[in-house]
């Protein structure tokens, strides 16, 4: 399976419109060179321009979703468009789309870990609830947004509901960097899986962004990592690493803590 993971650079100067129209230009570029396009968190408003939220949420299908859908439909890959600000029953969510490679929705994930402790997403946008995963044609993947990626109880039931690969959009920020790296492969040690983790480059709300986008193999080794600027990661992923990795390397049938009440 073919691999590409577009580094959105998340500049204050730019239109969410432009942005929007350069993105799906860019998904369309990677027709017949990828089977799988991924997208960061929050790439239309920033991941960090709380103060704009409110004023760019959209429906699930509203601007965002049609411009992917399109794109996804055109280039003809499965494509993790990245989040949005959704707004839904009079809350917003931290809401990701995944399209099929005939532009339909295949899943669509809220983001249930909100980071800000007592303020930013944390108090301005709801929890999702619902862990997501998506039969690609060779491949299994386990949905999670950027926070998320602290919390390893959620890929370990990520792995039970059968992912193979984490697909990880975020808005990663670059006074953090070392931990992105370090949790992406933790998580694809631990789980025995994929990891494709896509980060915004730029720099909004004055809140740098780390890039540095990064794909991780099921034995921990990296297979591609970006830069801090925009750039866009092409990789190519054997299925068949997974079942040899589980089978070579068994821990995952040692767990003892699986269904205990802590």
């Amino acid at each position: 399976m073919r691999a590409s993971l577009i580094q959105i650079a998340v500049e204050p100067d730019e239109p969410v419109e432009t942005r929007r129209a350069r993105v799906a230009r860019l998904v369309r570029e990677e027709g017949g060179a990828a089977d799988l396009v991924v997208l960061p968190e929050l790439w239309p408003v920033g991941a960090f321009a709380y103060e704009s939220f409110a004023a760019e949420a959209e429906p699930l299908k509203g601007p965002t979703y049609e411009a992917m859908a399109a794109a996804a439909r055109d280039a003809e890959v499965w494509l993790h468009a990245g989040s949005i600000v959704e707004a839904a029953s009079g809350a917003l969510y931290n809401t990701s789309l995944l399209f099929s490679p005939d532009g339909e929705l295949a899943a669509s994930y809220r983001k249930i870990h909100r980071f800000g402790f007592d303020k930013g997403e944390a108090v301005l946008m709801a929890a999702g609830e619902d862990l997501v995963t998506v039969d690609l044609p060779q491949l299994t993947v386990g949905v999670a947004t950027c926070y998320d990626l602290r919390f390893p109880e959620l890929f370990r039931g990520l792995v039970d509901a059968g992912a193979q690969a984490f697909v990880i959009p975020a808005g990663w920020p670059a006074r953090r960097r070392a931990h992105w790296t370090l949790l992406a492969q933790a998580r694809a040690v631990e789980n025995q899986a994929y990891v494709l983790a896509c980060g915004t480059a730029g720099t909004h709300a004055d809140v740098e962004q780390a890039g540095h986008s990064i794909v991780v193999d099921p034995w921990g080794e990296v297979l591609a990592e970006a830069g801090p600027d925009e750039e866009i990661l092409r990789v190519v992923l054997d299925p068949a690493k997974v079942t040899a990795t589980r089978e070579q390397f068994p821990a995952l049938k040692d767990r003892v803590l699986k269904d205990r009440v802590l």
